[in-house]
């Protein structure tokens, strides 16, 4: 009778492990590759898979997204300046059978293709591009990816460079070059302006060349505001025409008595020759 139970026993133990071994749930971003005896025989899940044990293995893949940090990496631009770029890198597996059977550590192939593909994107261009073009190299380095593990089964989604570092020198440099940009900016903007109020006040001078009556209330409006600021000195305008006005007025008065007096002398010269020739 106890054996009977043992058996019983030994027996419900078998089967326990039996289904334990044949029994396998995979989640909804899970897949299974089944290998038979050591052969592809196809991708399973996901939900319930039975495997036959001793026989059928199988190997668990996520398909979610995987982020994978790069470590930083030296590397010298086109214009040999030495910096330390790290990136991060989005993918994800599309295909479970090329991913396993391809390659042999997806993962690692991963994080080395993405090192090498770093210094070797980044050497082609100069320190200005790295720093302000980071689109466009991410763009670069995540298409060069994707072809590259496209064998594998693997989709690169995004790459993001994270840190450019510089040593002390470098960012000094970086400072004095700045600078001395937002100078020239600063001159050229103030440059623009003089050349902007100069055209205005071309503008408005040919306005009040037109109404001469325009350029007495401008005088009235500058009185105005020097009055309201309470100052002890006060500077009239004087037209440049009213100078030009007094100064032929004047000009006129000059001329006009030397003029007067040659007529004089020269009716002089006549009479006092006549009155020499009666004497005679």
């Amino acid at each position: 009778m106890i054996f009977d139970y043992v058996a019983y026993l030994i027996l419900a133990l078998l089967v326990i492990g039996f289904l334990a071994a044949a029994i396998r749930v995979l989640r909804e971003y899970e897949r299974g590759v089944v290998f038979t005896l050591g052969r592809f025989t196809g991708v399973k899940g996901p939900g319930l898979i039975i495997l036959v044990p001793f026989v059928q293995q199988m190997v668990r893949v996520d398909l979610r997204v995987i982020v994978q940090d790069v470590p930083p990496q030296d590397v010298i631009s086109r214009d040999n300046v030495s910096v330390k770029v790290n990136a991060v890198i989005y993918f994800r597996i599309v295909d479970p059978e090329r991913a396993i059977l391809k390659v042999e550590n997806y993962m690692a192939a991963t994080s080395q293709l993405a090192q090498t593909t770093l210094r070797s994107v980044l050497g082609k261009h100069e320190l200005d591009e790295m720093l302000a073009e980071r689109d466009r190299l991410n763009a670069d380095i995540q298409q060069i990816l994707d072809q590259q593990t496209d064998a594998w089964g693997i989709k690169v989604a995004n790459v993001e460079i994270k840190h450019v570092d510089l040593n002390e020198s470098m960012v000094r440099a970086i400072a004095k070059q700045a600078e001395a940009e937002r100078l020239r900016r600063a001159k050229v903007i103030n440059a623009e302006g003089e050349q902007q109020a100069a055209e205005k006040l071309v503008e408005a001078g040919r306005l009040l060349a037109v109404e001469p009556r325009a350029m007495q209330l401008r005088y009235f409006a500058a009185l105005h505001d020097i009055a309201s600021e309470r100052s002890s000195t006060i500077v009239f305008p004087l037209p440049m025409d009213l100078l030009s006005q007094l100064g032929n007025a004047l000009g006129s008065q000059i001329a006009g008595p030397s003029n007067g007096t040659g007529s004089q002398d020269s009716t002089r010269e006549p009479g006092i020759a006549n009155l020499g020739a009666k004497r005679a």
